[in-house]
């Protein structure tokens, strides 16, 4: 089946039309073994567009929801990592950076695909275990958790143990890619010391489909292709991190969802009738770890961190936001987070809210990729944060706009805050699939949305 069109979910488009053209949209991105988060755009299967997708899938095909994932993790190294990117090989270069730059088949302990090197957010945990809960027959489900809990286990264990370069606690990223958030503004303090250029010549593949002025600046896309070329030469070796390369940082959307994915963990293992008493222990560590390192008490929100200089980013972005997710946050940093999400800066200031950088701020620009637009994914993720934080009425309103917009502009990969113009990539497959989610949460939050619950003890249950 073709896939939908852009325009087809438009203005006027009742809700049930909605969750067609999202199911088409999904099924026309569909390979036969995991979904394309666009086929203008992006020929590979990328790690945190497939747990989205996998979230959406489970509303309408346990089976296709269950293989996106487990194919996912067909591309894990034996370290536990798992790449950003699982290239299909018959897409070959056409995407840059392709796998003949990332040259994972070299590298010790890489599988036989070829992926790239680096990672994205950890969502991962937290997208199986809303697969089981949507599953009709608990049996398969509890059989698909079976198979994915060591592989997420690994993925969890080597963040924690390989990642936590200053010994903090947390995670570090060590490139702004593996964020998600690629050319966020909360980058610019660290990356705009760097002097080395990209050694490699490369075309800019991500120019073809898009206009200039909605992805990063050149001179940006450089510093990433350079800092890409940095850790491929030390061999992806971690434990080279602190003195060859320039760029680990402690991000906290990274790891606001590596916490939330304990915890998910947590739920799982209790479904498999293992001890999830290590994974909630994690999670209250990298709790400590978030309020103690990057909680910015002058700007009411989380920033990022240097993990060896210490230098702070000042930037209040949507990435501040995701520690929502924790459930052990103080009353009064829970009220602040709100109240700057609020403000005129996110939704208070965007007719088509949430902005992923505040519009109140000089690097703010509506049009260019992560330093202005609204995105369908963190958008979501601020809603389950602020269902985790007791504010239904606050998720309500994020929920519904996000449906409004992909109403309004069908699924985009990002949007104008102000307009609500579609930017970037048509039928995007992220956007369908969470559409999905926050359609069928409209009768059952807690159904579509698991929230591991917290006693007072501090355990699951």
């Amino acid at each position: 089946m073709k896939p939908a069109s852009g325009s087809l979910a438009g203005v006027g488009m009742g809700r049930g039309d909605l969750r067609r053209a999202a199911v088409d949209t999904l099924r026309g991105n569909w390979t036969g073994a995991a979904t394309l988060p666009s086929r203008t755009q992006y020929p590979h299967q990328w790690s945190w567009d497939s747990a989205f997708i996998a979230v959406g899938l489970a509303q309408v095909s346990q089976e296709r929801a269950q293989r996106e994932l487990l194919s996912l993790f067909d591309g894990q190294w034996e370290t536990g990592r798992l790449p950003h990117i699982v290239y299909n090989d018959a897409a070959k270069e056409e995407y840059f950076p392709g796998p003949g730059f990332w040259a994972s088949r070299r590298m010790r302990g890489a599988p036989s695909v070829s992926t790239s090197g680096i990672v994205q957010p950890p969502v991962h945990a937290r997208a199986a275990l809303t697969v089981f809960t949507q599953a009709t027959n608990h049996d398969d489900g509890r059989r698909f958790l079976a198979k994915a809990y060591p592989k997420l286990a690994a993925q969890h264990r080597y963040l924690l143990e390989h990642r936590d370069i200053g010994r903090t606690g947390l995670a570090c990223i060590v490139h702004p890619w593996e964020s998600g958030l690629d050319n966020s503004p909360a980058w610019d303090p660290f990356i705009t010391g760097l002097t080395q250029a990209a050694s490699a010549a490369f075309v800019r593949k991500d120019l073809h489909h898009v206009s200039a002025t909605e992805r990063p600046s050149d001179t940006d896309y450089s510093a990433y292709v350079a800092l890409a070329e940095s850790y491929r030469d030390i061999g992806y070796d971690d434990h080279q991190l602190a003195a060859k390369h320039p760029f680990t940082v402690e991000d906290p959307l990274f790891n606001g969802v590596l916490l939330d994915g304990e915890l998910c963990l947590a739920e799982i293992a209790r479904h498999l009738d293992l001890d999830s008493g290590p994974h909630r222990d994690t999670a209250e560590g990298l709790h400590r770890a978030l309020m103690a390192r990057l909680w910015d008490d002058d700007l009411g929100t989380f920033v990022a961190r240097d993990a060896r200089s210490d230098l702070r980013s000042t930037a209040a972005t949507i990435a501040g936001f995701v520690p929502l997710l924790d459930p052990w946050l103080p009353d009064n940093v829970t009220w602040r987070l709100i109240d700057l999400l609020l403000s005129p800066g996110f939704l208070g200031g965007s007719r088509h809210p949430i902005p992923s950088n505040d519009v109140r701020d000089p690097s703010f620009d509506r049009s260019r990729y992560w330093r202005g637009p609204t995105w369908v994914n963190t958008n979501w993720l601020v809603w389950i944060g602020a269902l985790r934080a007791g504010r239904a009425d606050v998720a309500e309103v994020v929920r519904e706009a996000t449906l409004e917009l992909v109403e309004r502009s069908g699924f985009r990969e990002y949007f104008d805050p102000f307009d609500g113009a579609g930017r970037g990539a048509h039928n995007f497959s992220w956007s369908a699939a969470l559409t999905l989610n926050m359609l069928a949460a409209a009768d059952e939050q807690q159904a579509t949305v698991p929230l591991p619950v917290i006693d007072q003890g501090g355990k699951t249950s």
